[in-house]
């Protein structure tokens, strides 16, 4: 079971095979052969698997099938983006992978996209959030004119202007089936933006544009899947997508212009280089979790007062889920009804998963949860080097400090090492003259 949830186990694997989680000062463990369970079916074994360490080289290995660099072209003389390029990288830690990752550029306004999805009870909602999220946000920053174009592209059979330039790795992929689906929700989206906007030239707020793109695409995910499909296989797939849950942490850098919209509680990290050379971290986002009592305070006012002690127990949102606010997770925002109807209505395969058919206690005034994120503006400097974008999986096994001190050094190729103490040892000028000889060389 995904450890953002308490209430649902993975569709890919029985809920008694779950043993063991791995530790997590380490980050990287083997998990059992496809037939680990029948075998100690057969076998009877009741003790827990014993867990396997991997070697540096096969940990590298690992990390090198899925890491990607991109670095980033001049557009012209006169505009040179800010963003030099990205490297990315994931490690998964259940099967398959929840999370994902997705970067573009924006064509009509030449500023970039980066973003995180940390995906829970299932991937389905991570991978939509992943592919249609920077569309919506690249319609929600377009002026009138450029939307007209468009539609009356699109009216016409005409090619449409591309909206976004991605930078995918090779194993990322988008769902095939669903992109007319995706495409008329997006063309709903800008065809009401052409129809509350008079035609006046006004410049775009960024900050709302983040806002309206991240509420409009959950509140499509929610209709997507209360209207359904006669495509058996894509009314399922919406379902999948509306029931599993995703938070979302993204970049908008256009200019020195930094714009992060966070949902959930994945970060972004800012790494500062200092006057002396060492490195700082500034985050430009807030974990909407427990931990922010911020949060904690916008639930309960929310909420009836005679829900105060219910809405969060054991620092869970209805004892259940534990980021805040996420896309999809329709258990937190449909009423009951709703709920039953749908699933009574649905296929099979959903009314056979016992998180849909499950109630959250003191489920009284839905919604519970909301997408909509929180926007941090900073206007980037020269002290300002690099940005971290990552889950909580990062998180919660280094410090930030640390995250922003390795990538810093990395970056400039400089380590910051602590002075030579060589103790009550008797050293003789020759090892001395050694030992610096090989610290000057890692320099």
């Amino acid at each position: 079971c995904h450890h953002k949830h308490l209430c649902c186990s993975s569709p890919y694997v029985p809920q008694s095979r779950l043993r063991y989680t791995p530790h997590p000062a380490y980050a990287t463990f083997c998990r059992p052969k496809e037939n680990w369970w029948q075998y100690t079916q057969g076998r009877r074994y009741a003790s827990t698997p014993q867990k396997f360490y991997l070697t540096p080289p096969q940990v590298n290995s690992i990390l090198k099938a899925n890491e990607y660099s991109f670095k980033v072209p001049e557009f012209d003389g006169k505009n040179v983006s800010s963003v030099l390029g990205f490297d990315s990288n994931q490690l998964p830690a259940n099967a398959p992978i929840e999370d994902r990752r997705s970067a573009a550029t924006c064509l009509q306004t030449r500023g970039m996209l980066l973003g995180v999805f940390d995906g829970h009870a299932g991937c389905a909602c991570s991978q939509a959030v992943s592919e249609r999220l920077f569309y919506y946000i690249a319609v929600s920053l377009l002026p009138h004119e450029t939307l007209l174009e468009i539609e009356n592209a699109v009216e016409s059979g005409r090619a449409l202007l591309p909206m976004l330039q991605w930078h995918k790795h090779p194993n990322d992929y988008f769902s095939k089936e669903a992109s007319k689906l995706y495409f008329n929700s997006l063309r709903t989206y800008w065809q009401e933006l052409i129809d509350l906007n008079t035609g006046e030239s006004a410049d775009i707020d960024v900050k709302e544009a983040l806002i309206n793109a991240f509420k409009r695409l959950d509140n499509d995910i929610s209709l997507e899947a209360q209207v359904g499909d006669p495509n058996s296989f894509l009314n399922y797939l919406v379902l999948r997508v509306a029931f599993s849950g995703a938070t979302a942490c993204v970049a908008h850098v256009d200019g020195v212009d930094l714009h992060v919209a966070n949902t959930g509680d994945s970060r972004a990290m800012l790494g500062v280089q200092e006057e002396d050379g060492s490195w700082s971290a500034v985050t430009l986002s807030n974990d909407h979790n427990a931990q922010n009592e911020r949060e904690l305070e916008r639930l309960k006012l929310e909420h009836p007062k005679n829900e105060a002690k219910s809405v969060v127990k054991q620092d869970r949102l209805l004892g259940l889920l534990m980021p805040f606010r996420a896309f999809g997770d329709v258990k937190f925002k449909w009423s009951i009804d709703l709920q039953k109807r749908v699933i009574e209505s649905g296929p099979d395969q959903l009314n056979d998963n016992e998180y849909t058919k499950f109630i959250p206690p003191n489920y009284y005034t839905p919604p519970y949860l909301t997408a909509e994120p929180e926007v941090t503006y900073h206007r980037l400097r020269p002290q300002d080097k690099f940005l971290v974008l990552a889950t909580d999986g990062l998180w919660e096994t280094m410090h930030r400090q640390d995250v922003v001190r390795i990538v810093g050094e990395y970056l400039t190729g400089m380590h910051r090492q602590q002075p030579i103490a060589v103790g009550g040892y008797k050293v003789t000028l020759g090892q001395m003259h050694g030992l610096l000889t090989e610290r000057r060389a890692k320099m």
